[in-house]
């Protein structure tokens, strides 16, 4: 699923190019002026050593800027760069500071140098506002606070006693502090860097984050060796921290712009321990070994014993956290691993792809989700059984992942549905990779010792502006739904219409439901006649709907929803026991002129009940009929549904129930299903009844007379459905057909006029 590269949209123009590393090359030359000025500066020059990390710094605020603008750049990756060029902008005034403070003499740090980079160092923090850290709870946001908290703590308590107090000689006392208060700072910043840098839903590029989270270990070194109270100390921090910062900051700025451009891939993954997690341990250390200090100076022996063992304490039962800590640790990365792959194929689970789309969303990027289902599959699965299922899950999961090229995604969501996220620059052409994800399923797959041909039904669908993941894959699940319902083995692209259409099939549904509670629904019967007599022989039942607001509704319409909702199971139970019902009366009514047996159709749905068999029995029972009495019709996709509908079948056929195999012809006819299928009765599709009468149809004609004899030959009733012309009757008639219905004899009618019917036909007979 490659396409070729057009430098409009997966690369950079040359002069795009040019102005991204621009602002590093900068930075290099500025620093490489540094470097050239710390080999032949003079002491009375400090000013124009100064001058490298203003012009680094300059560079590092456009190479920010620019990124905030880039027209791939999603929102809130904007907002993010904004900040840090403003960030960079801070610390650029703090280089003119820093250059003032030459001219004038001023040793250390003075105020109005550290200020701007309090600034710089609070706007790079406020930055990842922009970057979620998680969703997190109030405990979760309390422990955040006490990590910096204790991390501010022990900074403050290292840089006030261990240099502050010690180093005596140096810088002033207030450029000391200010510089300590820099370095606090510059702890706080790697508590929030190492945060945003593992959180999963983190929208900026890991790699960038990564680079960047050098900038505040750059400023604590400069800090610390700036507080060793040394002249060349001094000097490094101004000299040398402010390129070095600025310089990380460039190339974080073009590492964003190649992920951006689509240059280099995205940095997904990485360490999920946050930098706060050592920083915690480093400041007990710290902290305990100034406790340790104090008290060796101060105390007395037994004092000093007591500390020392109260240290020692803490550092076993931190010690022993630690063990704690890294064993769920590992244990968290097991179940993240589970979470997110799937077990049986190793492709992506049903989340990471969730998370894969997500992120593709947030960054403004094109997504389109190809949904694959396997046609079929339950009846493999109950054919050959789970293990043998299982091995072709396995290779249509290695297919799908072979074909998936660069920026490409192919998960497992669940049972034998898969998907695929096409790269952002393949939407145009996501029906070609459909197809070839429907030849890639197709190709014969061995499981066990069988050679199977598989085929798949594809939902294809577009992410939409504004549109979630949860979104996408519904739209993708509705067209992959259509995809089967117009024949399988093939692909839709979604609609919105398709979604208006499932929105009124919930509707119906629930209406439906309703409808069947409030006695809503009711029967018709439409009678079989035998054709040689053309009297009364049988009457199939016919649901009907009376809607109390929309009137009369089409089952073509209800019948539908109703199975694939579920509803045909109530539904059924309901027709079968109210048509045993009826037949019971008319029996008792017309003891020698009712019909002996009533049809009821009975869908797949119905039949996968375990206890379908029973239920049917017992309605019998309760209205007081014979097993003979009814005759169920089944269609020939019912047939063939799977082991279970077949064990009903030969339950319902032991019992001594009448099946009849309903619109025979139109689906999976062959001999083989006659022999497996215990019928009793064949009835000739509708679409061949029509034009019979004509002699240029002979298709039609040698078909429906070929189905005649079958029937004789194999001792079954055939009965033609939909006869509507006398001419029909007559040519069906002659090739053989015992009996048949339709609206030439009578139309679907309540029971008492079919009751009526079968009455005059008895006082005609008697007469």
């Amino acid at each position: 699923m490659t396409t070729g590269s057009d430098p409009g949209e997966t690369g950079w123009r040359p002069s795009a190019r040019m102005a991204a590393l621009a602002p590093v090359l900068v930075a290099v030359s500025g620093l490489a002026w540094v470097a050239v000025w710390l080999v032949i500066r003079h002491p009375d020059q400090m000013v124009l050593g100064n001058l490298g990390g203003s012009v680094v710094l300059l560079a590092a605020t456009i190479a920010c800027y620019r990124v905030s603008r880039g027209e791939r750049t999603a929102g809130a990756v904007r907002g993010f760069w904004r900040l840090w060029s403003y960030s960079a902008a801070a610390l650029f005034v703090s280089t003119i500071a820093a250059i003032v403070a030459a001219a004038r003499g001023d040793s250390g740090m003075p105020l109005y140098e550290a200020a701007p980079t309090l600034v710089s160092l609070n706007l790079a923090m406020l930055a990842f506002r922009h970057v979620p850290l998680n969703q997190r709870s109030t405990f979760d946001w309390v422990r955040l606070v006490l990590d910096g908290a204790a991390v501010a703590v022990s900074g403050g308590v290292f840089f006030g006693y261990a240099l502050l107090d010690e180093a005596a000689a140096g810088p002033p006392v207030a450029a000391r502090a200010t510089a300590a208060v820099v370095g606090v700072g510059c702890l706080l910043a790697l508590v929030v860097f190492g945060k945003a840098a593992v959180s999963p839903q983190g929208r900026i590029d890991k790699g960038a984050l990564t680079v960047l989270a050098l900038t505040p270990m750059v400023g604590l070194a400069a800090v610390i060796v700036f507080l060793g109270g040394t002249p060349m100390g001094m000097m490094l921090l101004s000299v040398v921290g402010y390129p070095l910062v600025g310089l990380v900051m460039c190339g974080a700025a073009l590492r964003q712009s190649l992920v951006d451009a689509g240059s280099v891939r995205r940095w997904e993954r990485g360490s999920r321990r946050a930098l706060a997690d050592p920083l915690q341990y480093l400041a007990v250390t710290v902290v305990a070994a100034l406790v340790i200090t104090v008290s060796a100076r101060d105390l007395d022996t037994r004092g000093r014993a007591v500390i020392v063992g109260a240290v020692l304490t803490a550092a076993i039962l931190v010690a022993r956290q630690l063990l704690t800590v890294r064993e769920n640790t590992s244990a968290l990365a097991d179940i993240r691993r589970l979470a997110l792959s799937d077990s049986l194929t190793g492709l992506p689970s049903r989340t990471a792809f969730g998370v894969a789309l997500t992120e593709r969303l947030q960054a403004g990027r094109s997504a389109t989700v190809l949904m694959i289902d396997v046609d079929d599959f339950k009846l493999i699965n109950d054919t050959l059984g789970p293990s043998a299922a299982d091995q072709l899950l396995q290779q249509i999961g290695l297919r799908l992942h072979d074909i998936c090229g660069p920026g490409e995604v192919a998960a497992r969501l669940g049972g034998d549905e898969f998907a695929v996220l096409l790269a952002p620059d393949c939407t145009a052409e996501a029906e070609r990779a459909a197809g070839r994800a429907l030849q890639a399923v197709s190709e014969p797959v061995q499981a066990a010792e069988h050679q199977l041909m598989l085929h798949a039904s594809i939902g294809i669908a577009t992410a939409a502006p504004g549109e979630s993941a949860d979104e996408v894959l519904r739209n993708a699940d509705i067209a992959m739904y259509a995809a089967k319902e117009g024949g399988k083995a093939g692909w839709v692209r979604y609609d919105p219409r398709m979604r208006q259409d499932m929105t009124e099939h919930a509707r119906i549904a629930g209406e439906l439901r309703d409808g069947i509670a409030r006695g809503e629904l009711r029967l018709l019967y439409q009678p079989v006649f035998d054709l040689r007599t053309e009297r009364m022989h049988g009457a199939e039942a016919l649901v009907r709907w009376h809607h109390p607001v929309r009137g009369p509704v089409s089952p073509a319409e209800f019948i539908p929803v109703a199975e694939r909702s579920g509803l045909i199971v109530p539904l059924g139970a309901w027709v079968l026991r109210e048509a045993c019902t009826v037949l019971a009366r008319w029996r008792a009514e017309l003891p020698c002129g009712a019909i002996e047996a009533i049809n009821v159709n009975v869908a797949v749905r119905q039949l996968r009940e375990p206890d379908f068999a029973a239920t049917v029995a017992a309605v019998l029972a309760e209205a007081g009929l014979a097993p003979g009495n009814l005759v169920l019709e089944v269609t020939e996709s019912a047939v063939v549904d799977g082991p279970e509908v077949k064990q009903t079948l030969q339950q319902l056929h032991e019992m001594g129930v009448q099946l009849a195999l309903d619109d025979f012809g139109t689906g999976q006819s062959s001999l083989s299903l006659l022999r497996a299928f215990p019928a009793n009765v064949l009835k000739l599709d509708k679409s061949f009844v029509d034009g019979i009468a004509a002699d240029a149809d002979r298709g039609r004609h040698a078909i429906a007379a070929a189905v005649a004899q079958l029937a004789d030959n194999l001792g079954l009733k055939a009965v033609a459905e939909g006869i509507e012309a006398r001419d029909q009757l007559i040519r069906l008639r002659d090739m053989g057909f015992p009996y048949g219905q339709g609206f030439l004899m009578a139309k679907p009618m309540p029971a008492d006029d079919c009751m009526a019917l079968m009455a005059a036909e008895s006082r005609i007979a008697a007469a």
